[in-house]
């Protein structure tokens, strides 16, 4: 599953530039996203660079303004009861991910995401991968799908689209952006608002 937005309440970088550096300079890095003359990978590099302060400090503030799902623990307790792999895939930042989920004592979860040098005159992110998202999400599924597995991935926004159409089940959050787009290319998947609603259908579905 994704992290941003899918796990979370709102997208790490979203708040943290809007806090750092106002509305109108997050307006100015997403401008040309949806147009598509500019990768996720492009915006969240100029996100990353609006961020001030060591990672601590930052992380800190992360946990007074995004709100976890407390659904998602026990999805994942489900999951392992099960013998259901589980493994968070993001083009966030794997520290900020591994912080926020210490807090709910996941810190075995395996996580697939980009690291960041917290440096005082704007944070850099380093991205695992040389794709446009920054995490090769596609090919994590790919692999797994060549493993003989069925492959679930449950996600929310335009990061997660390449990754939605090689899985063999689809999660999209209500709302937001995956699930226009996989509508509108008359994908199958299942809605969803929070985890205790994605367990139940996992349930339904033969997958838990």
């Amino acid at each position: 599953m994704d992290f941003d937005g899918t796990i979370t309440d709102r997208d790490t970088f979203d708040v943290l530039v809007k806090l750092f550096a106002g509305e109108e300079a997050w307006e100015e890095t997403e401008r040309g996203l949806d147009a598509g003359t500019r990768s996720l990978r492009d915006v969240l590099a100029s996100q990353a660079a609006l961020v001030r302060g060591e990672f601590r400090d930052v992380a800190a503030l992360l946990r007074r303004e995004i709100r976890v799902d407390p659904t998602f623990p026990a999805f994942v307790r489900a999951c392992r009861d099960r013998n259901v792999p589980v493994q968070v895939v993001s083009s966030g930042v794997a520290s900020i991910v591994r912080d926020r989920l210490h807090d709910f004592e996941l810190d075995d979860l395996p996580i697939i995401a980009n690291e960041v040098d917290p440096r005082p005159e704007g944070w850099v992110l380093h991205f695992r991968d040389p794709v446009s998202n920054g995490t090769d999400k596609a090919a994590i599924v790919r692999a797994a799908r060549a493993d003989g597995r069925r492959t679930v991935f449950i996600g929310d926004g335009r990061s997660d689209y390449d990754v939605a159409r090689e899985a063999d089940v689809r999660f999209a959050k209500r709302g937001l952006p995956l699930e226009s787009y996989l509508t509108e290319r008359e994908l199958p998947f299942e809605a969803y608002q929070t985890f205790a609603g994605v367990h139940e259908r996992c349930v339904a579905l033969g997958i838990l």
